[in-house]
């Protein structure tokens, strides 16, 4: 029993997000076939897919973020046209006090607005409160229209991460919760980047990333690059090839984040064989990829467009390849054949295998997986069937620690707590340093045990824990719950010092900061 209680714990711990409390008996179905256990959600059709009702499309939620900024500069313009009109007043006396004027473009006017709503802001505001600097400070000049204290934006916000919270807490294993929060990271845009951003985060990953999680990896990179989430993330929307005709104009040029990004992060890795010409020549293929703004000139707002007038024209040179199609066939092509390169199999062999096993994975794994990839053509269904069968994938020991977001699911989990509102989970991935779709920067959050387990941040998870059993710890008893988290793959140290706790409460604080809870 004793090793079929380590490869359960494997398999909940490595690809899941850890056993459920309750009658749920995961423990005891993955030690009886724990590799059985892991794959049996693979089987499950459309089942990484969250269909959620009142969750909306990018283009549906694009009009409405478009509409709410639409509204603050009309509502600009008359308090503009009001302080206009005042100043055409007759004099006012010699000892009235001087009406202070401030002359706003509409664009910083609404930044302005935007900027003292907390929905607007780059980190999630879980209650929703208005921050100091937008309620008592005193305003000079007219007045201004007042910010809603919950907008449509925040609301869309903590209603998607709802969905994806309930989603892990309440799935068997959590395997293909797992696999979406992977490609979800490595395809990463933030929510810190504006409001279409923050209002864009889920339906990027419930459209982009969710429905090729075990598809092939060309359709996911196709999607990915082609949504207006990572358009807008990378400022594509403002590339404009030299000698297009919208280039032409407006004295504008190429923008090559999204380009670079593209080779560096999403496919070939550093080091992968591109050069700086290779990046340049993707940028130009790549104008012209933008979305639809409120007036729909180019197609519904919101949604992803092929500008023809800011395409840069002629043949590109890409990778030692020329590409002389036209238009949108043009990049599309590109991508088709960069998913396909050596480099890019390596490259998401290696960060597959570090994700799921170890800081430095195994390279008989590494090069098990990459052969897979480059032989099923990116087929991530095969991919990720080749990791659970592998036997380095289960003879590893459990070291490498939670994220954040996967140490806060594995406690809802086990304290059987599915979440009716986000903004516990919210804030403690604010406070652990994993704020919800706000990587700081395009190449997401690090995924190695060093990033997570420095002491200040390990004094924050015993705060976090501490705190969930003050509240719940009358409702359990630890030793139960160890059984099952661990069984008796638990390490009889842990069992002794959850035995000899002071209390209830400490003992299971001392259960959630366990190395059979933390590891994996």
């Amino acid at each position: 029993m004793a090793r079929d209680s380590q490869a359960a714990l494997i398999a909940l711990n490595r690809f899941g997000f850890g056993a459920r409390g309750g009658a749920s008996g995961d423990f005891i179905n993955a030690a009886s076939d724990p590799r059985g256990f892991v794959l049996a959600e693979l089987a499950r059709p459309n089942g990484a897919l969250l269909e959620v009702p009142g969750l909306l499309s990018t283009p549906e939620l694009g009009r409405q973020v478009f509409d709410y900024q639409f509204e603050i500069q009309q509502a600009r313009n008359a308090a503009k046209a009001a302080q206009q009109g005042a100043s055409e007043t007759p004099p006012q006396a010699p000892d009235a006090k001087p009406q202070q004027r401030r002359n706003l473009s509409l664009s910083s006017a609404a930044k302005e607005i935007a900027g003292k709503d907390p929905a607007m802001q780059p980190a999630d505001n879980a209650n929703g409160a208005m921050s100091p600097s937008a309620t008592m400070q005193p305003q000079a000049g007219p007045p201004k229209p007042p910010a809603p204290p919950l907008n449509i934006i925040q609301k869309t916000f903590r209603a998607e991460a709802l969905a994806r919270l309930q989603r892990g807490v309440v799935a068997d294993c959590g395997f293909v919760e797992r696999l979406v929060v992977f490609w979800s990271n490595h395809f990463c845009i933030s929510a810190n980047k504006g409001a279409l951003a923050r209002m864009w985060a889920g339906s990027f990953e419930r459209e982009a990333i969710r429905p090729h999680v075990l598809g092939r990896f060309g359709d996911m990179l196709k999607a990915v690059e082609q949504h207006p989430a990572m358009l807008f993330f990378l400022d594509n929307q403002q590339s404009l090839g030299p000698e297009s005709r919208a280039g032409v104009n407006r004295n504008r040029g190429l923008n090559e984040n999204l380009a670079r990004e593209i080779m560096e992060l999403h496919t070939l890795g550093v080091g992968g064989g591109y050069t700086q010409d290779d990046v340049t020549a993707l940028a130009r293929v790549v104008t012209g990829w933008t979305f639809a703004g409120r007036k729909g000139q180019l197609g519904t707002p919101g949604s992803f467009v092929f500008n023809a007038n800011a395409h840069q024209p002629g043949p590109q040179q890409v990778l030692g390849k020329t590409y002389a199609q036209a238009g949108i066939a043009q990049g599309e092509a590109v991508l088709s054949d960069i998913a396909r390169h050596p480099s890019t199999a390596k490259f998401i062999a290696t960060k597959f295998a570090r994700h799921f096993v170890a800081d430095d994975p195994p390279p008989a794994l590494v090069a098990k997986l990459q052969d897979t990839f480059t032989k099923t053509d990116g087929d991530l269904r095969t991919l990720t069937t080749a990791l659970v069968q592998s036997n380095e994938a289960w003879q590893a020991p459990l070291t490498k620690m939670r994220s954040p977001y996967e140490f806060l699911l594995a406690s809802g989990r086990l304290l059987a707590r599915n979440p009716e509102d986000p903004g516990r989970y919210l804030n403690g991935l604010n406070l652990l340093g994993q704020p919800l779709w706000s990587p700081a920067g395009p190449n997401g959050f690090p995924d190695t045990s060093a990033a997570w387990a420095a002491p200040e941040g390990i004094k924050l998870r015993l705060d976090i824990s501490a705190q969930l059993a003050s509240q719940l710890a009358d409702r359990f008893d630890p030793r139960d719950l160890l059984e099952l988290v661990a069984a008796d793959a638990a390490a009889p140290e842990t069992r002794r010092t959850i035995e000899r706790a002071e209390s209830r409460q400490q003992a299971l604080a001392l259960l959630l900061m366990s190395p059979e809870f933390q590891r994996r």
